[in-house]
Formats: structure tokens, C-alpha cells, sequence
């Protein structure tokens, strides 16, 4: 059995490195069943550490010059990555290495011309205006809480460390790759170039495990299923899906939430694989068929 797991951001939760590491051990130890399983990768998303990394850069904007967006996804893999490798290595009793990844996307995608992904702190009206005025960002009022800025979220076309990973799982190691949907580049002139983006993690997770042959996608999230018409009167808690029956279902998901979960689940069944949505409390129980959704 070969399987790719892709944690949410509650893997890791927000507050200090300390907080931080508390959590992931918890986390850890959840995922212990599934370090059995044969050849395993994880993903892991990284949208609270980015957040707090711009917001670092912004506080000291006037000593250090900002970095762009895509090299702080680079920094927070690293950092991510060095807190998963230490503690999965305990619980897992075998190698762990974790892999700074590229994830190349289409210079003329969509996304790019129409910025939809919330990143970053919030700022004021004023400061927004003179934010787009002198670096030509795009923000927008978000919910009440000021404005955030907001950046193209493109397909994820190629993991371009792909090789090196298979070489590292066929040691026995487990891999942590494609952290928060990995640095988004694009080719150009034989050379790749950063871009300031965010790839949907479940998106690229879902890439990942379809160029490896993976049998199987697991997606930890904060709920322990898939719903229909949830947190309504009426909501259902569903086990099973074809890939048919979970496209229906899409226009009644939360756009930037469940959505683009279930999305990557069908497009990984329609590729011959079989994903489990579920959350880290409810895994034991999804794992024996009494709870979460798998989309087949």
C-alpha cells in the first residue's frame, strides 16, 4: 500500500514553536496507524505560518527588506518540515527526510489575472491604498476585519522534485514534500522562476499522489466528514461516494474549505485512486470503515 497524506493547517495550529510542537505531537501520534501502511509521503498545509511570516516582514519593513511571497512558502516548509521530521521520527521507528519542493505552474493560468487567495496580515483602508499604490498589490475587505491582501491561486501542473522523492520513498523513508502546496515557479528560458502565489494544498497533494501511483489519499481536516447541507437541520454525514456522486455535491460546499477537498478527491478517483476525508480525532474510526468519507 502506498499512500499520501495531507495534513491541514490544524496539524500544527498557530501560537508559539513551543504550541506549535505540542500540537504536531498529538498529531503525530495519530498518524501512527497509517506509518504502517507501507510507502508513505506527507503534505501539510502552511497558511497561519506564512501569515505570521509576513506579518514579521512588515513589522521590520524599514530595517530588512520584505522577501517575496513565494520564498516565504520556501521558509515555512523548512520550518514546518524540521518540526514534523523531529517528531514523526520518534513515533515512526524509521527514516524521515523532508524535501523542499517546486511546484511549476502555467504563467497564463487564469488565476493570475483575477487574485482570489487571502494572504497575509490585515491593514486599514488607508494602508491598503498605499500598499497598492507602491507595490501594486491587490487587497480587498475581508469579512469586516480590514483588508487583506489577495493573490492568484494557479493549478499545479508539475511537482518538479517528483524523482527525487520516489528515490527517497523506495529507501523505506517516509518524505514530507509539498509543504503548503509547495513554492509555486514557472519555466522560463530553461530556468524556474518564483511567483507569488499560493497553490491550494489538496490540489497539489492530489498531483503528488497521482505521478507516484499512490493508491491512496488521506485529507485530515477539522471535521470528521463530508456533509450534505452541513450545519443545516438537515445535515448528513455521508461514508461512500462514487466520483459522480461527489461532483453533485459540489455547488453546496463551501468554496476555499470543503470544496476543493472534494474536487481533488474526484480527480484523484477518476486517475484509479481512492480518497479518505476525515478528521485527526475521527482517523482511528475512518480507518475501520465507522466514520469519515472516502470518494472512490
Amino acid at each position: 500500500m502506498s499512500l499520501v497524506v495531507a495534513l491541514g493547517g490544524n496539524a500544527l495550529g498557530r501560537g508559539t514553536a513551543a504550541e506549535q510542537l505540542a500540537t504536531l505531537r498529538d498529531t503525530c501520534a495519530v498518524l501512527v496507524p497509517l506509518l504502517r501502511e507501507g510507502e508513505v509521503v506527507i503534505t501539510h498545509g502552511n497558511g497561519p505560518q506564512v501569515g505570521n511570516e509576513l506579518l514579521r516582514q512588515e513589522r521590520a519593513a524599514d530595517e530588512v527588506p520584505p522577501l517575496p511571497l513565494y520564498l516565504a512558502v520556501a521558509q515555512t516548509q523548512a520550518e514546518i518540515g524540521a518540526l514534523i521530521e523531529a517528531e514523526l521520527s520518534a513515533a515512526a521507528s524509521r527514516p524521515v527526510a523532508c524535501l523542499l519542493t517546486h511546484v511549476r505552474v502555467d504563467p497564463d493560468d487564469p488565476a493570475f489575472g483575477d487574485p482570489t487567495k487571502p494572504s497575509g496580515p490585515f491593514y486599514s483602508e488607508a494602508e491598503a491604498r498605499a500598499l497598492e499604490r507602491d507595490r501594486g498589490w491587490q487587497l480587498v475587505e475581508d469579512s469586516g476585519r480590514g483588508f487583506r491582501r489577495v493573490v492568484p491561486s494557479p493549478r499545479p501542473l508539475d511537482v518538479v522534485e517528483l524523482e527525487s522523492i520516489r528515490a527517497l520513498v523506495a529507501t523505506g523513508a517516509i518524505v514530507v514534500a509539498c509543504g503548503g502546496g509547495g513554492i509555486p515557479v514557472v519555466s522560463r528560458n530553461g530556468h524556474l522562476k518564483g511567483v507569488d502565489a499560493v497553490i491550494d494544498k489538496d490540489r497539489a497533494s492530489t498531483l503528488l499522489a497521482t505521478r507516484l501511483g499512490a493508491d491512496r489519499l488521506v485529507i485530515l481536516t477539522a471535521v470528521p466528514a463530508v456533509y450534505r447541507n452541513y450545519r443545516k437541520s438537515n445535515q448528513q454525514e455521508l461514508r461512500e461516494l462514487s466520483a459522480t456522486d461527489a461532483e453533485e455535491l459540489l455547488p453546496g460546499l463551501a468554496e476555499g474549505s470543503m470544496r476543493p477537498k472534494v474536487e481533488s478527491a474526484i480527480d484523484f478517483a477518476r486517475s484509479g485512486g481512492e480518497t479518505l476525508i476525515t478528521s485527526f480525532e475521527a482517523l482511528e474510526e475512518a480507518l475501520a470503515g465507522d466514520a469519515g468519507t472516502t470518494i472512490r
